[in-house]
């Protein structure tokens, strides 16, 4: 998604490997240019028909904090819901729609599944920070104490200008200079080197990385901690505790695992053979297979076997502003 191409161009397909940047001398996730999964989005491929989506790296003196821009574009005859199982990631989010003027919220981790409602024409120029790089944009209060909340920008970050992000009209600006705004508005918090940031950051991208990791205890284990100070540094840094986070991967997984198996057995057409989830149960650590039904349901808003069948298009509507930029 590194560049501006109409779907399915930008992204890889589903089920393809992701691909983190490298850890630097501090642990912190490094750079290779943005992520080209698309675990989170729920039947992106369907998404990508709709609307164009796109992925852009952020200045280099930015790359330790943010994973990447999003920005999406669309013109839609009729109203389309897409959804979306967010990453444990703020977003900054500037969007305009129609002919309204342009604004900008703050939008801390989405403990559920996001819905949004596209229809007409709109833009969106978004921000999405990685996990634990947050904070050093707006040191003086706990990341966590924006979770599940959706705040006008201006009332957590200094100096946004909705206007400068998306000038004029939709279809009047381009990538490019929705970039350099994004990268000179975050530029100018001038964010501080803050070690405890870059722990939260590499102990997250640990955790999204090996699958070996399936409780917080061996997270503690691998960083020489304890259970209860991770849960403190995850509180102020990235905004969810550990198993909060480890859980959302999994889902994440059982989510690209369930599309790419759907696929296959499509394409074989080999009726009614869907995903085997005692199996991919298993793999992802649980005890059983009940336990993954019940996270998947409560996260998705429907059992896996309707998800695998319907491929997303069972799962609930709702009323969110923006959409998240997994």
């Amino acid at each position: 998604m590194a560049d501006p191409l109409d779907p399915p161009g930008p992204l890889d397909p589903p089920g393809a490997p992701d691909t983190p940047g490298p850890l630097d001398a501090s642990g912190a996730p490094g750079s290779s240019g943005p992520r080209r999964d698309t675990r989170g989005i729920v039947d992106a491929q369907e998404l990508f028909t709709r609307v164009r989506f796109r992925r852009r790296a952020p200045a280099p003196a930015l790359r330790p904090y943010l994973e990447h821009y999003w920005l999406i574009d669309w013109d839609l005859p009729e109203p389309y819901a897409t959804h979306v199982v967010p990453h444990p990631s703020v977003n900054v989010v500037f969007q305009q729609y129609d002919d309204q003027p342009a604004w900008g919220e703050t939008a801390g981790i989405g403990l559920g599944l996001f819905t949004q409602k596209l229809q007409g024409l709109g833009r969106v120029a978004g921000v999405q920070f990685r996990p634990g790089g947050f904070r050093p944009f707006a040191p003086g209060r706990p990341v966590s104490d924006w979770t599940g909340r959706r705040l006008p920008v201006a009332d957590v970050l200094t100096g946004a200008d909705p206007a400068e992000v998306l000038p004029g009209a939709p279809r009047q600006d381009t990538d490019d200079a929705r970039v350099a705004a994004l990268d000179a508005f975050l530029l100018s918090l001038d964010p501080a080197p803050d070690p405890r940031a870059l722990h939260a950051m590499a102990l997250v991208e640990r955790v999204r990385t090996d699958r070996s990791i399936r409780r917080v205890g061996e997270l503690a284990a691998v960083d020489g901690s304890s259970p209860r100070s991770l849960q403190r540094l995850f509180s102020g840094y990235v905004g969810v505790g550990p198993k909060w986070v480890i859980l959302r991967y999994r889902i994440h997984e059982a989510l690209e695992q369930a599309e790419s198996q759907e696929g296959a057995r499509q394409e074989s057409a080999r009726q009614g053979a869907g995903p085997d989830w005692a199996a991919l149960a298993a793999d992802l650590g649980y005890s059983d297979q009940a336990h993954l039904v019940r996270d998947f349901t409560a996260t998705v808003g429907v059992p896996p076997t309707a998800y695998s069948a319907g491929h997303g298009h069972q799962t609930p509507g709702g009323a969110h502003r923006a959409v998240d930029g997994s």
